[in-house]
């Protein structure tokens, strides 16, 4: 085994105890507290990631343990729900068009209650920070999860010159550094991105603080079970149904 591993293992550890610390201060108050209120108003959340950053979104949404009022945004709705062709999903550039909003908040469930959480680690591609700003003109509270090391390095590639930490009402910073690698190989060659363990275990907390709001005041939170065990389908089946227009799962 390579003397990398457990390098790599407190890289990770690392930076995983100071978003532990962060959210026990009480850095993530006011994201859960947008949630909890839209939750509270018949919202949803609306998670939004691209390229990597999809994973973000996968556990905020439609997963065991997770919130069912809940939806995740994604590039391929356009394609699987408007009008683009399946070829617009080759390469990068669908994640750098700031058009595909349009069509992605036309063919999305989006209502008025919802909030948004926005993750990408750079903050600065075209169809990210045109999300934050079309869901900011429309009321929508905005939750943004990026690096502040890389985001504040690069130049904006949205018209309107901002970055998802400049949009969003609440920041979060996934502790990645810029370029999102963590070791170095002979060359100076990046290895050991951490984003996407970061971004990861920053969903769970807010998964895990908002469900513990819930249930501090009586309420059973709306969480999925697993599917893989007894009565998993029907329990899931039934709590979607209260949400039945406002949230869409595919494969």
């Amino acid at each position: 085994m390579s003397d990398l591993v457990p390098e790599f293992l407190a890289q990770a550890t690392s930076r995983l105890e100071a978003i532990a610390q962060a959210a026990s201060a009480g850095a993530y108050d006011e994201a859960i507290d947008l949630i909890v209120d839209a939750l509270d108003n018949g919202g949803v959340v609306q998670a939004f990631g691209t390229g990597h950053s999809q994973a973000f979104a996968m556990e905020i949404a439609g997963r065991a343990g997770g919130l069912i009022p809940t939806n995740n945004l994604a590039l391929r709705d356009v394609v699987l729900h408007g009008s683009r062709d399946v070829s617009a999903l080759g390469g990068s550039s669908l994640e750098r068009d700031p058009s595909v909003v349009d069509e992605l908040f036309t063919v999305s469930p989006i209502n008025p209650a919802d909030v948004f959480i926005i993750a990408s680690n750079s903050g600065v591609n075209g169809s990210v920070v045109g999300v934050a700003l079309r869901a900011k003109e429309l009321g929508h509270k905005v939750i943004g999860v990026t690096s502040i090391e890389h985001t504040s390095a690069v130049e904006p590639k949205h018209p309107s010159g901002k970055r998802l930490s400049e949009i969003a009402d609440v920041v979060i910073d996934n502790r990645a550094p810029f370029g999102d690698t963590t070791l170095s190989l002979p060359d100076d060659v990046g290895v050991g991105a951490i984003s996407s363990i970061t971004s990861a275990f920053i969903a769970q907390l807010l998964t895990i603080e908002v469900s513990s709001r819930i249930s501090e005041r009586g309420n059973v939170p709306p969480l999925y079970i697993s599917a893989n065990i007894p009565g998993g389908d029907e329990h899931n089946s039934a709590l979607e149904n209260l949400y039945r227009d406002r949230i869409r799962r595919t494969a």
